[in-house]
This record gives C-alpha cells, sequence and structure tokens, in this order.
C-alpha cells in the first residue's frame, strides 16, 4: 500500500455506546486498514453515549473511504460524519488582504485614503520612480495562470487552477514576506494573455507565470521580458531548474563527480526540461541527452517540431538515438520530468557507477524512488514522503525577494546560476549524504541566501 499523507487525512465523528475502551478499538480498526491515526478527541461524554473525533491519514481517497468503512464495522460505533481537512482548510480561501496602517478615526482616514493620498499620487505623477517605494508595487508579484497545465492535472481551466494560485501566494508571504496576487485568466491564447499581463503590470514590481502549457508558455515569457520594465519569471522552468542545479551538484558532491564529466538524460522535452537543460549546460555540463516519447532528440533527426529541434541542436553531442533504457546506458545521471514510470528500476543498473536519479514527475514519479533505491547511489523525487525532496519552494520566494530587493528589471542566467549554487550551499560537508543532498523548504537560511545571491552581494 502507497504511504500514507496529511493530503488525504480526513477526522470521522462517532457516537460509541459509553465504553472509553471503544476508543482503542477504533485506534486499531484504523491501522490493521493500513491508516495512520493523529489525533484522537472526546467531544462529548454521558452516561447515554460518547462523541468522539478521530483524525488520521490514508494514502488515497479510496483508502479514505476504506478507513470509514472499518470504523463502522466495529461494535457500537456509528461513523456520523467525516470531513475531509483538505477541502475544510480550503473553505473561503487561503488568503485575505490586511491593512498595514490603522483607520481608527477622520484623522488616519484622511492621510490614508481622501484628501491625503491625493498629495502623493501628484507626487507619483510627477516621479513615477517612486512609485516602487510609496506603494505596494515594490513588494508584490502577479501569479498569472491560464490553467492550462495544473500541477499534474492537466488543463483544468483557470477557475480549478486558483486553489494552486492562492497556494502559491500564501508561500510568497510565508517565505519571503512577499504579497502575491492569484490571477487566473480566462483565456488559453497567446496574445490575450500578454497583453493583459501587460495591462496589470502597473501595479506589480515582479510576474510569476505558474501553471500555462508549453510551448505557449515559452512565447509568453518572451514576449512579456521584451516588453516590460519588471522581472518576469516562469516558476514551473526556472524555479524548477535552480532547485534540480542544486541538488545535482551536492549529490554529485556525494558521488565525487564533476559536472563537467558527467553524461546526463533528461526524460521530457517541455517546459520544465528545457529550463533544466539551458541551466544545466550554462553550469558546465557538456553532454546532455533529452528523451521524449519519440526516444532521444537528435539534430539529425528531421521530423522534430521547431521547439525540439532548438532544444536538440543545443544538445546530444554524440548524437545518441533510441529509446530510454538505450540512451540511458553508460549514463551518471538521470533527471525526469515526464510522466508516471516510464523508468524500470532494472534499468539503473546499466547506468554508470554511482548513478544518480532524479524522478520528479508529480505525484507519480518517473520511478518509485524505494526501487531505484535499490540500484542508484542517490534517488531524489517531488514527494515528501521520501527523502531529497525537489520543491520549487526553496528558489522562487527568494528569487522575487532578491529581485524586488534590487529593483530589478530582468532575470538572468547569472542570477539563477548563483540562486541554485546559494540553494547547494546551505548544506554543508558535515550534513550532506545520500539522503540529504537539497535543504529543507522549511530552512530559514534558505529565502535569505537565495534573495542574496539575486541581489548579488551574497
Amino acid at each position: 500500500m502507497a504511504a500514507t499523507t496529511s493530503s488525504y487525512s480526513i477526522t470521522m465523528r462517532l457516537h460509541t455506546a459509553p465504553d472509553h475502551g471503544i476508543v482503542g478499538a477504533v485506534a486499531t480498526a484504523i491501522s490493521q486498514a493500513g491508516g495512520i491515526v493523529t489525533a484522537i478527541d472526546v467531544a462529548e461524554s454521558s452516561h447515554e453515549r460518547l462523541v468522539v473525533d478521530v483524525t488520521c491519514s490514508a494514502s488515497d481517497a479510496e483508502h479514505a473511504s476504506d478507513l470509514e468503512r472499518a470504523v463502522d464495522q466495529v461494535g457500537d460505533v456509528e461513523v456520523y460524519k467525516v470531513s475531509d481537512r483538505t477541502f475544510l482548510l480550503h473553505i473561503g480561501g487561503k488568503i485575505e488582504v490586511t491593512s498595514k496602517v490603522p483607520l481608527r478615526n477622520r484623522d488616519d482616514l484622511s492621510m490614508a485614503y481622501t484628501p491625503g493620498v491625493g498629495r502623493v499620487s501628484r507626487a507619483l505623477a510627477d516621479n513615477p520612480e517612486d512609485v516602487p517605494r510609496l506603494t505596494v508595487k515594490g513588494n508584490s508579484v502577479a501569479v498569472v495562470t491560464d490553467g492550462s497545465a495544473v500541477l499534474g492535472l492537466g488543463n483544468i481551466g483557470p477557475g480549478a487552477a486558483l486553489p494552486v494560485m492562492e497556494g502559491k501566494a500564501a508561500l510568497f508571504k510565508r517565505f519571503a514576506g512577499i504579497d502575491a496576487w492569484p490571477i487566473c485568466l480566462a483565456s488559453q491564447d497567446t496574445d490575450e494573455i500578454v497583453r493583459a499581463v501587460e495591462m496589470i503590470a502597473p501595479g506589480f514590481g515582479g510576474i510569476n507565470l505558474e501553471d500555462i502549457a508549453a510551448p505557449r508558455c515559452f512565447e509568453i515569457e518572451r514576449r512579456l521580458r521584451e516588453s516590460l520594465d519588471i522581472p518576469v519569471f516562469h516558476d514551473d522552468q526556472h524555479g524548477t531548474a535552480i532547485v534540480v542545479l542544486a541538488a545535482l551538484t551536492n549529490a554529485l558532491r556525494v558521488v565525487r563527480k564533476e559536472l563537467a564529466s558527467v553524461r546526463v538524460v533528461v526524460s521530457g522535452g517541455g517546459a520544465a526540461g528545457t529550463a533544466i537543460v539551458t541551466l544545466l549546460l550554462a553550469a558546465g555540463v557538456t553532454d546532455v541527452v533529452v528523451v521524449d516519447r519519440a526516444g532521444a532528440l537528435s539534430a539529425d533527426d528531421e521530423q522534430l517540431s521547431p521547439v525540439h529541434r532548438q532544444l536538440a541542436e543545443a544538445t546530444n553531442p554524440r548524437r545518441v538515438r533510441g529509446d530510454l533504457p538505450t540512451v540511458l546506458a553508460d549514463a551518471d545521471v538521470f533527471i525526469g520530468v515526464s510522466a508516471p514510470g516510464v523508468l524500470k528500476a532494472e534499468w539503473i543498473q546499466d547506468m554508470a557507477s554511482d548513478a544518480v536519479v532524479f524522478a520528479l514527475a508529480n505525484p507519480d514519479p518517473e520511478v518509485d524512488p524505494a526501487e531505484a533505491d535499490k540500484y542508484a547511489a542517490v534517488v531524489a523525487s517531488g514527494r515528501s514522503d521520501y527523502p531529497n525532496q525537489i520543491n520549487n519552494v526553496l528558489a522562487f520566494p527568494g528569487v522575487f525577494r532578491g529581485l524586488l530587493d534590487a529593483r530589478a528589471s530582468e532575470v538572468t542566467i547569472d542570477m539563477l546560476l548563483r540562486a541554485a549554487e546559494a540553494i547547494a550551499l546551505v548544506v554543508k560537508d558535515d550534513e550532506l549524504n545520500p539522503n540529504f543532498i537539497i535543504p529543507t523548504v522549511f530552512h530559514p537560511d534558505v529565502p535569505k541566501a537565495v534573495a542574496a545571491a539575486i541581489r548579488g552581494d551574497g
């Protein structure tokens, strides 16, 4: 059975006979059904009955239903109500707007709003360069999506994408003190998206593009970077690339190999794969082969799309052809940003000694990390229930903190390289081992180190 997770956590309200021993029977039933009890609270006790709230974690929605049925079969127990704790957390949304200034009386109002605010607006009309200093623009980011490539859910639309963008905004605030705003656009037309972002840009210090499908995301980012005077950062591309490079830097420290000498296979030539390859090449990797559904991308393949041709021309110097197991032979590193189950664990045996495997497809990776660990020296994934989680949260809060602090107008490759190095160096030599190549997202030094690196003073 798959590991339990708090994202499938439920609370069951039970009506039971007035016997506290039943609580133990309930806990045993949940355990035998593969669940983990995290809390038991007696909400009401009388001579007639007990009202008990039992909170437990399941592995998925079907497993949560199995746990409910297991408890309902315990004698003298009625499952009165079941609450999904993840849905409860989202009721009413996860973010809100609060005022930074007091509004207690007419004196406060006259300065925060009319007539005093008019003086500030007049000053900004005369001196536009002061807008970031005297408004929220200096500490705000627009998190923009069209809902076309949300997590592993695909094209689910802007409304369904809103909880994800809210979560992103909450992470900006929690890890970097940045006010971020979910902008979910009701269009998947490139021209309309570009124009919409251009029109809202005056109110923001940066644009974070999120969950926009390739290849449309490439053109949107390129055009916005050309037209705007604030930084534009596509997190699915560059945030992922930063953290992958940081993790790979430390993984190679573990196995005592150098970036310039390793052979890397990247499974997936979409937005994330393209950005990862670009940053790896900039960092000094010389031998990268990208594999998609049709096999290895090679510049001598006349059937490639324009996007894949451009990627092939920058990679695969040996002109390797073939499917994933063929290309993987003697490779030092596998990086997966593609689809579940595309890598069989036994194929890792054909890789070079002390192989490094990053299986980053979410929520189900290219290979079960536990199986990959039998053959590889270092294994990482996008999951929080295994060691070495590759998580964009390590990058984007600090990146934007640094960009806003520096009043930067663009994002450069050098910034991305410095950010990756900063994350890697948070893991000290005495901490580094195969199961700890990347710091936790809650490490307090990460956003500060990344921000300093982006500013160029780290």
